[in-house]
């Protein structure tokens, strides 16, 4: 995987979670797990919570990317250490701590970005979706399969259900059917495809975005992932009114008035980003 440069130290380098930073401000946190296909086992459902605590308190942090090491980028939950505690309060603790991790990435105040190099299976694939942005090697694989096993995968549902249509999830869900990236961009899981055969197809996929993002003011992205998710959980007439509240707020901001006046001196905004 090319990144750029890291300013900082990796924090869990030798972990199941790799975790650095550059000095443009984007965090990437990585699935480093090969062995175990990356599953979402208690210690790294612990070391995702902990990294992404610590994006959260990064006050210049702009872009996390979300990736992974090996086949697989995530293949769900790891059963064999869920099969060896057959207890309704284990199960309910573990079911807790990934649905906390996964709101953790809803609240960060900055976009998240997965970069999918490889199959995703059951909360791998909801990882996926919870997401803010998801960019996948053509060769990547999506399903919510654990109704195979005999476990339907409702959290993994949330945020599927979410991404594309009722019927289209329902039907991964039930029946446990993978889809192709390109059937996962066509659904909305997925915004972007590339090829697998291009050499660094893939991290270019993702730097375009993250660039994209970085050139826009950090303030006025905070304001709109918080109310981007906000108001679709409104009806209408609530989620209008939040969403005025939002761009008057956002329009007194500084960034935007330097912005319209540019855009009225026919000029580049100088933004601090």
């Amino acid at each position: 995987m090319n990144t750029p440069s890291h300013t900082l130290s990796d924090l869990l380098a030798d972990g199941e979670l790799q975790h650095s930073r550059d000095a443009r401000g984007v965090h990437t946190l990585t699935l480093n797990s090969p062995a175990t296909f990356n599953t979402l086992g208690e210690s790294m459902l612990a070391a995702l919570q902990t990294a992404l605590d610590r994006v959260a308190q990064d006050e210049d942090a702009r872009v996390v990317v979300l990736a992974a090491h090996g086949k697989a980028f995530c293949a769900g939950h790891n059963l064999k250490e869920m099969r060896a505690q057959p207890e309704l309060a284990y199960y309910q603790q573990l079911f807790a701590q990934c649905t906390r991790m996964m709101m953790a990435i809803r609240r960060l105040p900055v976009p998240v970005l997965a970069r999918v190099q490889g199959v995703a299976t059951a909360a791998g694939c909801q990882l996926v979706a919870q997401c803010d942005l998801a960019v996948a090697l053509d060769t990547a694989r999506f399903g919510v399969n654990g109704i195979d096993v005999g476990l339907f995968c409702a959290t993994p549902s949330v945020p599927l259900s979410r991404n594309m249509q009722p019927k289209q999830a329902m039907e991964m869900l039930l029946t446990g059917g993978f889809i192709d990236a390109a059937e996962a961009k066509r659904r909305g899981l997925v915004n972007r495809v590339a090829a697998a055969d291009v050499p660094d197809a893939l991290d270019a996929q993702v730097q375009q975005l993250v660039q994209a993002i970085l050139s826009k003011p950090r303030e006025a992205v905070r304001m709109g992932k918080q109310l981007f998710y906000s108001q679709a959980e409104m009806g209408i007439e609530a989620a209008y009114q939040l969403a005025g509240q939002t761009m008057a707020c956002n329009m007194v901001h500084e960034v935007a008035q330097e912005g319209v006046q540019a855009f009225i001196d026919k000029r580049s905004p100088s933004w601090s980003r």
